[in-house]
């Protein structure tokens, strides 16, 4: 029963949360010029089946007045395109991108304008700031914490990926033996993530679900043998294991990564930050379990002997 009450409390926890893994997804609004004065927009923002919320994207220069040309709903978001819109770079100075409809939400807003020069705005709007004023001096760094804040509540919020990682930490008891499988779990999803994200693989969606959905039924297969006193090849070579499913389950963070948008100009950038927010997300899990056990084993051998006998027969 070294791990059973854990292992028990933790099944508890996933099993009452939403059946989507990935809930936490921010808008996204795209403004690039094409040509001299001339400018495409794409406005993405979540929704659920027919319904959206009320977020319309605002710019004081006049720019998003006209009505999107095409609008379509794919992948829980609902997608706005305005094309060829006339408008100079300087009457964007000054001028200022409000989400209306922001304040009433518990998501953000990244906004991404690029201009024909190569200078890059990006700005993260929150419901309590869903405006800011653009200048075009002094600006066009790659927001930091932003993307690294996404990555980190990617993570925590994908209970597909906690779940194979918290059945990792079940079969592996020694601590030099973890720090090897959790790296190679780290190292095998950062490849494809980086592959995918920058387009040189490209695997289905469908395909990637249903493979990550297969590592973690694998992984609790190897649970359940594991009690039962059979040592399966995660506990022989848990390191392989989480290598050949990391690489799975890095393709299934690029294709979220590529739901939320990535700036087209600085993509390397973006997405380093978003595996830093992942890893960071990974460790926090990882350490949060490592102390639930400590503190459920001091608990057991403080309780009383009887009880002691109890747990034992029960478990």
């Amino acid at each position: 029963m070294k791990y059973s009450i854990l292992w028990f409390l933790a099944l508890v926890f996933l099993i009452n949360q939403p059946i989507s893994a990935h809930e936490i997804r921010p808008a996204y609004l795209e403004i690039t010029e094409k040509s001299a004065n001339q400018f495409d927009v794409l406005w993405k923002q979540p929704s659920n089946g027919t319904l959206a919320l009320h977020l319309v994207p605002k710019l004081s220069n006049g720019l998003l007045d006209a009505k999107p040309q095409r609008e379509t709903s794919a992948n829980s978001f609902l997608v706005r395109r305005w094309e060829n819109l006339n408008a100079s770079k300087d009457s964007f100075d000054g001028a200022e991108i409000k989400i209306e409809g922001l304040e009433n939400t518990i998501t953000d807003a990244l906004i991404n304008v690029s201009f024909l020069n190569g200078q890059q705005i990006q700005e993260v709007l929150k419901p309590g700031q869903n405006s800011f004023e653009i200048h075009l001096t002094g600006t066009g760094k790659l927001p930091v914490f932003a993307y690294t804040k996404l990555g980190i509540e990617h993570i925590l919020t994908g209970y597909d990926h906690l779940s194979f990682v918290l059945g990792l930490l079940l079969l592996v008891n020694n601590r030099w033996k973890l720090l090897k499988t959790i790296t190679a779990f780290t190292v095998a999803h950062s490849i494809t993530l980086a592959l995918a994200a920058l387009g040189f693989v490209d695997i289905k969606p469908a395909i990637v679900e249903a493979l990550v959905a297969l590592s973690i039924v694998f992984v609790a297969v190897e649970v359940v043998r594991y009690y039962q006193g059979v040592h399966g090849l995660t506990v022989k070579y848990p390191w392989l294991i989480a290598f050949v499913f990391g690489l799975l389950h890095g393709f299934a963070f690029a294709g979220s990564l590529a739901e939320i948008g990535l700036p087209p100009t600085n993509i390397p950038g973006a997405l380093l930050l978003f595996n830093i927010g992942v890893e960071i997300g990974q460790l926090i899990f990882v350490v949060a379990v490592l102390i639930i056990h400590i503190l459920i084993k001091r608990t057991i051998r403080s309780l009383p002997s009887w009880s002691h006998y109890r747990l034992g027969a029960s478990g």
